[in-house]
């Protein structure tokens, strides 16, 4: 008898209900008996068969999506549409389970938190505080005047509508960031700090609604947000959560990792990731309970944790979990798309995207320039937080429960936030083209480039970083080339003179001296990138001698067909070194162990030169290789009798055979 129902609509629902009170299902605890025919439990077969739909849904459009260059997020985002309510209908109501896969937001969050130390954190409160804040404030108040405007919504719903839309999609843009290589890039860091700053924003947000409320919209009750500090006022509030926080923080380090210490020592892996998991879900629950976001909480406790020696074992434990929830929160966000929204009013939901990605791409370029971030990277930030954020689910709800939204538009603001979501892995594809058009069209500042030395080198990582402090301590000036805008950009301003463009273009070659330099340099990571540069050279410049990195012995073998004759594998050399450490540690006297690396490599080079001519055919080249491997182990063998007939008193361990 809820007589807070419409009376026209009691009826209905009392029809509904009749089956049920008729013919009651029995149950034994929470769980009802066994179905007619069936050999599991009602909620049981549901559960398994839900399972096995979105299971299969991903197993079958990631992969392709991945394949077709879309990304495992639009992968998901599509699976879900198939098999949510509006497409196949294999699925119901996504409320319960992104409520449950939200929890691989969290996840991700405290993952991320294990990669950043406190000094790294400290490091970004400009950009957090800055770029965070200055997002939130400015695209809540161009979306609420553009509500109250276009919308002819009321004040108070247009500003709330404004602070829920300046959210983005944490688990969105973290995972396609990730999955490009990009979080780590400068526009990847900043987008952090804003998402960092947008989930503690949360908390005021709603603290806020209350007040926003629209006399005769309210549908909740007292107890709809109720948590452990709801009833204190608002400075104890304010005192429970600095002290919670403080909490995690001590926890983590007199607590956590001395409990960790003492599991790691019963060599139990399972119990090791249980207490991993343990401790993310202590976390969120904490947060969750004083009315914080769960996710700040475990990204808190995983800063904390970034200086455990630990952190690589609870990277590694909690990495599969997070995956798997984070691929059912979007697939849940896909589902809970609904179409009966858009086909009502299409316009209205056309403008309302139009209007929240637009608005927020113009905020977003606008502190990327204010806050002087690199040319190349102003694009990529403003496009990745150009969405809604899953928050908007969250503040609908909460929304429609103060009075602030309407069911409609809180119906309507999910549908937009779903859409905005599902367009970001299209966003990051159109960088991608734009970027490698960019790349292919654009001419770098050759006025500016000095090709006076005698050396070019193409690549600056880890590799080229080594060989041009090697030849600048020797005196040699070097022409260096890279690719990578970001890269260019960051070691400038450590006073290093490196200059953007492709080395596989003849253009740039000229430009940087290659008609008049001695040697080239073929540093980059990319073994196509590095076959096409030779090409290039060796095409324009024939007098240029080359060296070269190469990855493997197929990529070896590659370049040797080019005639490059100085080359060396960039694993080769440090993976020697290591395995004459790991004789000395084994009892082998160091003379003996560095003989042993000499002979090794001296056997290693004249089998990688001799095999090339084989590269090809098959059978040809396995019947060589087993050969070479005789070779080398009789010659070690022999130089290991002759050691002990020189040294007849050595103790020196004998290696196995």
């Amino acid at each position: 008898s809820d007589f807070s129902l419409p009376r026209e609509s009691q009826p209905a629902i009392i029809a509904d209900l009749l089956p049920e009170i008729a013919e009651p299902t029995p149950k034994v605890g929470n769980w009802p008996l066994f179905r007619s025919g069936s050999p599991l439990p009602l909620d049981t077969h549901d559960f398994l068969l839900h399972s096995f739909i979105y299971l299969s849904a991903a197993v079958i459009s990631v992969p392709l999506a991945t394949r077709l260059g879309l990304g495992s997020v639009l992968g998901y985002l599509t699976a879900g549409i198939v098999i949510g309510p509006f497409g196949l209908g294999l699925v119901g109501d996504q409320t319960s389970v992104m409520h449950f896969a939200e929890f691989g937001v969290v996840m991700m969050l405290f993952l991320v938190g294990l990669e950043l130390r406190p000094a790294l954190l400290w490091s970004l409160r400009r950009a957090v505080l800055g770029l965070g804040g200055g997002q939130v404030l400015l695209s809540a108040a161009l979306l609420g005047v553009a509500a109250i405007v276009l919308l002819d919504l009321p004040t108070k719903t247009a500003i709330a509508l404004g602070l829920t839309l300046a959210l983005s999609s944490t688990a969105i843009v973290l995972q396609s960031l990730s999955e490009k290589g990009l979080l780590k890039s400068e526009a990847g860091q900043n987008a952090f700090s804003v998402l960092l700053f947008q989930d503690i924003a949360v908390i005021p947000i709603m603290a806020l609604f209350p007040l926003l409320a629209v006399s005769g919209l309210s549908s909740g009750s007292e107890h709809d947000q109720q948590t452990l500090v709801s009833h204190l006022p608002g400075w104890a509030q304010l005192l429970a959560i600095m002290l919670v926080m403080s909490l995690i923080v001590a926890g983590g380090r007199w607590v956590a990792f001395p409990v960790f210490r003492f599991i790691a020592e019963t060599r139990l892996r399972e119990i090791f990731t249980a207490f991993a998991l343990l401790l993310v879900i202590a976390m969120a629950l904490l947060m969750h309970s004083i009315g914080l976001s769960a996710a700040l909480g475990t990204f808190l406790a995983g800063v904390v944790l970034a200086e455990s020696e630990f952190r690589h074992e609870l990277e590694t434990d909690v990495e599969p979990f997070k995956g798997l929830l984070l691929g059912l929160f979007f697939i849940s966000v896909g589902a809970n798309i609904d179409f009966s929204v858009i086909l009502d009013s299409p316009v209205l939901v056309i403008l309302g995207l139009v209007l929240l990605i637009t608005i927020k791409l113009v905020v977003l370029a606008t502190l990327s320039w204010i806050f002087k971030l690199a040319r190349g990277q102003k694009l990529l930030f403003a496009l990745a937080l150009a969405q809604g954020g899953e928050f908007a689910f969250v503040l609908g709800g909460f929304g429609r429960q103060s009075g602030v939204f309407s069911a409609d538009q809180a119906n309507l603001l999910t549908v937009v936030v779903a859409l905005s979501m599902l367009t970001t892995p299209l966003l990051f594809l159109w960088y991608e083209k734009v970027q490698t058009r960019a790349s292919d069209v654009a001419e770098p500042q050759f006025d500016d480039i000095e090709g006076a030395g005698k050396v070019i080198i193409a690549g600056y990582g880890r590799f080229g970083q080594i060989v041009s402090r090697l030849l600048s301590a020797q005196g040699f000036n070097a022409t260096i080339l890279d690719s990578s805008p970001s890269q260019v950009d960051m070691v400038r301003r450590f006073g290093q003179k490196v200059f953007y463009g492709d080395a596989s273009r003849f253009d740039l070659l000229r430009a940087a001296g290659a008609a008049e330099a001695e040697l080239l340099v073929v540093a980059v990571d990319q073994p196509d990138k590095v076959l096409e540069i030779i090409e290039t050279a060796q095409k324009h410049f024939p007098s240029l001698k080359i060296v070269a990195r190469t990855t493997d012995r197929r990529h070896t073998y590659e370049v040797m067909k080019l005639g490059v004759e100085t080359l060396r594998r960039e694993t080769f050399a440090s993976a020697l070194e290591l395995g004459v450490d790991t004789l000395t540690l084994l009892g082998v006297s160091q003379a003996a162990a560095e003989r042993a690396g000499a002979l090794f490599r001296e056997q290693d080079n004249r089998s990688l030169r001799e095999l090339s001519e084989l590269w090809g055919d098959d059978k040809s080249y396995g019947v060589a290789v087993r050969q070479r491997l005789d070779d080398l182990a009789q010659v070690l063998a022999a130089d290991q009798l002759a050691n002990r007939a020189a040294d007849p008193g050595s103790d020196q361990q004998q290696a196995p055979s």
